[in-house]
């Protein structure tokens, strides 16, 4: 198949492939003492919403679709909302024999780690990710329950009892116990918005589509997240295609009053 191009606005203009546009993304570089480093990759309508219909397909287009799954080669695990899980029907990570050939040649395992936040453990062993064999899943839970049996390889990272899941102890156990050093979260929305107010994201890559959802619209990417004010985010990388802009942010802890 044909590399889509897309048209690079910033830094450098010109035209790039999604693998060139992502080459030398080293993120593991990047992380914390004490935590992966985390970016976070949603699509929004140009009003602001994460999804129409419940469902990211109508708002996506070839190259964000592209840049989505190259995303998925540069990290070492990949976090979702069970809710997420459900409603795109998860299954491989990365499907594609040459991109996994790629994170390979990274020093990366052929598959990311997927981990999947479910407080309440509603995940069916028939979903796709949970029936593929190639998968390694960690839930991140609340629930002292246990999946039925799977084809995935499941383990499980639990909060402590009676307590909510603390999500930046979560991130510090993946990196301590699973050797984790960047995560790619994709949401949903209400993942993102307990991230953001703990601090716990670094990087937002951002596809905005040339859309208006109006009612037919969902949550935006944060949901409204509990924030003292607002974030300051600093542009660092800005393409376009087919008039959809896809923007990479590096939040800052300063904060716009």
């Amino acid at each position: 198949m044909t590399a889509v191009k897309l048209r690079r606005l910033l830094p450098d203009p010109g035209s790039v492939t999604a693998e060139q546009a992502l080459d030398g993304l080293a993120l593991g570089d990047l992380a914390p003492a004490n935590r992966p480093y985390v970016v976070v990759n949603m699509v929004a309508t140009a009003d602001g919403a994460a999804a129409v219909g419940d469902h990211t397909a109508p708002i996506s287009n070839t190259a964000d679709r592209e840049l989505f799954h190259e995303l998925r080669t540069h990290v070492d695990a990949v976090l979702v909302g069970a809710g997420t899980v459900r409603t795109e029907r998860y299954g491989r990570l990365v499907r594609d024999p040459q991109r996994r050939a790629r994170r390979v040649a990274r020093g990366l395992a052929a598959d990311p780690l997927a981990i999947v936040a479910s407080h309440r453990l509603r995940l069916t062993p028939d979903l796709p990710l949970l029936a593929d064999q190639h998968s390694r899943v960690v839930v991140v839970t609340a629930s002292d329950a246990e999946l039925p049996e799977c084809a995935a390889q499941v383990s499980y990272l639990r909060a402590p009892a009676d307590e909510e899941v603390d999500l930046g102890a979560m991130l510090t156990r993946l990196h301590s116990e699973y050797g984790i050093r960047s995560v790619l979260c994709e949401g949903g929305p209400n993942l993102n918005a307990s991230l953001l107010p703990a601090g716990l994201i670094d990087e937002l890559f951002l596809s905005i589509a040339p859309t208006l959802a109006g009612s037919s619209g969902s949550l935006s990417i944060v949901n409204r997240a509990p924030l003292a004010h607002p974030i300051a985010l600093e542009l660092i990388c800005l393409l376009e295609s087919q008039g959809q802009l896809f923007a990479r942010y590096a939040l800052r802890p300063k904060v716009i009053v």
